[in-house]
């Protein structure tokens, strides 16, 4: 499970389509969002490279958290 910051993400739409371009990579991934600190935890086989180039394809950037 990794987590990322995601300083643009503020609101249900922002989520929605984060959470759209990570399952189209991956249809059994699991996110789980912080909307206050504008992070996502997500549960995937995607490497993290994939992972923050599906993010940003939905136009958000990503960065890793440790």
């Amino acid at each position: 499970m990794s987590k990322y910051s995601v300083p643009n993400m503020t609101c249900g739409h922002c989520k929605a389509k984060i959470e759209d371009a990570v399952l189209e990579a991956d249809p059994g991934a699991a996110l789980d969002f912080d909307m206050e600190k504008r992070e996502v935890e997500i549960d995937t086989v995607l490497s993290d490279a994939e992972v923050r180039a599906a993010i940003e394809k939905a136009g958000y950037e990503a960065t890793p958290l440790g």
